[in-house]
């Protein structure tokens, strides 16, 4: 595959993967549109994240941050999934960009031994704002990131909890260095859903690992 030389030319074939195949309420599953993955994944690479690094991606959906990283060449990355109907695409598609030193899994992020050589982390994990969601997960996750040790870690959330989050992150030795932020079109994939679209304001958290 050639190199990527700027952001659209990475927004371009990060359109390429689809959305997630069988979107399931409970785990809130909305796939991260391709010029916010874009942006996020160039913004990291233009700050050092992830040229040659070892990237993690939780709750990878289809793949799109595992991808979008290699394509701007993470030295390996792996995303991981509980649903194994989003992790068949994106294993189709890194196959389909001939993508080497790519992994996917298929299992719950919270079971996972925490042996991966991780450098940065990208995550967006569900915010638990459905009734048949789990409550305060996204909290989780960031926990669960925090235990592989990495040394970034770039997570969404909900723009309207900002205020907790920067004091959270802060407890729990990760310094905020960026908080980037957009709105999130969510489109009708949902029975309860009554518009054909709607815009979250959603915040992407970069942090640093003070611990390492």
């Amino acid at each position: 595959m050639k190199p990527i030389k700027n952001k659209k030319q990475l927004e371009i074939k990060l359109q390429q993967i689809p959305n997630h195949p069988n979107p399931k309420v409970e785990l809130e599953q909305y796939s991260t549109p391709a010029y916010i993955a874009a942006d996020i994944l160039w913004n990291a690479y233009s700050l050092g994240d992830i040229l040659d690094k070892n990237v993690l991606d939780l709750g990878c959906g289809c793949g799109v941050f595992t991808i979008g990283s290699l394509m701007l060449g993470a030295g390996s990355a792996i995303g991981i999934d509980i649903d194994g109907e989003s992790v068949d695409v994106a294993e189709s598609f890194s196959e389909k960009f001939k993508l080497d030193n790519c992994r996917f899994i298929a299992g719950d992020v919270f079971q996972l031994v925490d042996d991966f050589n991780v450098d940065t982390i990208f995550q967006n994990p569900p915010f638990g704002s459905q009734k048949r969601a789990t409550r305060g997960i996204d909290l989780d996750f960031i926990e669960k990131a925090i235990s592989f040790g990495p040394d970034v870690i770039y997570s969404f959330h909900m723009a309207s909890t900002e205020e907790f989050l920067i004091d959270y992150f802060s407890r729990n030795n990760l310094k905020i260095t960026h908080i980037f932020r957009y709105e999130f079109k969510i489109p009708k994939i949902y029975e309860f859903h009554s518009k054909e679209s709607k815009g979250v304001n959603v915040i992407v958290i970069r942090a640093e690992n003070t611990c390492k």
